[in-house]
């Protein structure tokens, strides 16, 4: 079983920057894969970013890539997601999610995920 909790979200200007955090407990962190989800009101949560074991692998949709970074520290259970040139419409409730031990796999679908936080609100102002 793993538990994830976020934080760092908050109200920020255009242009500004954020960097969530979401620590995880068990013991299986370092073999597990991480990705952030957002979901806008009245929306199905998407596909934010992804990192592999190690942190090596690294996967961005394209609407965030050159403007986020996707980390993890696994002597900390720790995985983060860097949010620079913010804009408005990155304002959403941000999910940090977990894949099962062993799935290797970058997924992009939240399906896939089986251990989700509470999730951290990011507004970006006008």
């Amino acid at each position: 079983q793993v538990q994830l909790v976020e934080s760092g979200g908050g109200l920020v200007r255009h242009g500004g920057s954020l960097r969530l955090s979401c620590a995880a407990s068990g013991r299986t962190f370092s073999s597990n894969v991480m990705g952030w989800f957002r979901q806008f009101p009245g929306k199905e949560r998407e596909y934010v970013a992804a990192i592999g074991y190690s942190g090596s692998r690294t996967d961005y949709v394209d609407s965030v890539k050159g403007r986020c970074t996707i980390s993890r520290d696994n002597a900390k259970n720790t995985v983060y997601l860097q949010m620079n040139s913010l804009k408005p419409e990155d304002t959403a409730v941000y999910y940090c999610a977990a894949r099962r031990h062993g799935f290797w796999e970058l997924a992009p679908t939240s399906r896939l995920y089986a251990y989700w936080g509470q999730g951290t609100q990011v507004t970006v102002s006008s």
